[in-house]
């Protein structure tokens, strides 16, 4: 199965779970910036929730099924439509061959996730399908997908067209502030909070700074109040975790992110927690966020609620392969068609 790229969007690329094992050779992980909407997004259409999807930033793609699919489009509502038609956000849904999905104007969100029964079935780079613009490789030929493209797709044992995230599972993407968006971020601080004035520390727990245009996969400038240093930004390069929150000589903060380098020589002020890294891979340029402090005990309670999300999506994924059971076992004809929400499957004893 393939899928052709008709028009590529502004940054559309291959992503799964990231590349893990190498950093100490100075390989950046990479994947989805938005984990949860990757992961839930393969559970609806029956996918490993490390499969590899279609990272969609800002404005999308154009494209076209070569074969009948079944996908899911979760995080960033890009306006999403097959022949003129809306599609649904968090739930999969089966479409024909030749069918054409366009995306529109933001509505929500800056990334979109796009993933197909059977996955983005692209060649493995250092165990991942992980696109690494930077270093051109993994992904699709290690860059953004370009008009022309055709994209393999992976066989798939269970597609499972019908499966829709509860509403009250599904993410919201900041809150409305002066015509753009805030997002709340929680924050463990360190490694090296004692490297900043108390001022400063104060400072950065109080202020509301702005996502900066020159902002991307590496990492998210921060516009806003300067922070400043007791005796200077330079510490001995260490590694640098997923949300880490450097600050330069200059006093602007900078939020490391999926495509981060491995290790880095200006202190950290904080670490974003990992339940909130979706909430910062969904702002725009613009957009403003700011930190709340937080202990260790309350990140990992977050992470837990984030990982009970998935769960339940997981639940729901094999609530009908439970009821076929049940039915078939029930069933005294030699021959059994189950339906449901747009599942088929004809049983045969």
């Amino acid at each position: 199965m393939t899928i052709r790229v008709l028009k590529p969007g502004i940054f559309t690329t291959v992503q799964d779970l990231g590349r893990y094992g190498y950093q100490q050779y100075g390989v950046p992980v990479a994947g989805a910036m938005d984990e949860f909407a990757l992961r839930a997004g393969n559970l609806l259409v029956g996918n490993a929730e490390s499969d590899a999807a279609l990272e969609i930033t800002l404005l999308g793609p154009k494209l076209e099924l070569l074969e009948d699919a079944v996908l899911a489009i979760t995080g960033a509502d890009l306006d999403a439509s097959v022949g003129g038609k809306p599609l649904p956000l968090w739930k999969s849904v089966a479409l024909r061959k030749g069918s054409q999905i366009s995306f529109g104007r933001p509505r929500s969100g800056a990334r979109a996730y796009l993933a197909v029964a059977g996955g983005i079935d692209v060649p493995k780079v250092m165990g991942s399908r992980s696109t690494y613009v930077r270093g051109k490789f993994g992904g699709f030929h290690g860059r953004p997908l370009q008009a022309g493209d055709e994209l393999p797709v992976g066989r798939s044992s269970r597609p499972t067209p019908g499966r829709k995230l509860p509403a009250h599972l599904v993410p919201r993407y900041g809150a409305p502030e002066y015509g753009g968006i805030r997002g709340i971020v929680r924050v463990i601080l360190g490694p090296q909070d004692d490297y900043f004035t108390s001022e400063s520390l104060e400072l950065f727990l109080s202020s509301i700074y702005r996502v900066s245009p020159v902002s991307d996969r590496m990492g998210y400038r921060l516009e806003g109040p300067k922070l400043k240093h007791r005796q200077g930004a330079d510490i001995i390069s260490d590694a640098i975790p997923p949300g880490a929150v450097q600050v330069p000589g200059h006093g602007a903060p900078i939020v490391m992110l999926a495509d981060r380098q491995t290790t880095g020589g200006y202190a950290k002020i904080a670490t974003v927690i990992s339940a909130d890294l979706p909430v910062l891979a969904q702002l725009r340029p613009g957009d403003g966020v700011s930190f709340k402090s937080v202990s260790m005990a309350e990140a990992i309670t977050a992470l837990r609620e984030q990982q009970a999300a998935l769960q339940a999506i997981r639940k729901q994924l094999f609530s009908d392969v439970f009821a076929l059971l049940k039915a078939f076992a029930e069933a005294s004809a030699s021959e059994m068609l189950y339906q449901r929400e747009g599942l088929k499957l004809t049983v045969r004893r």
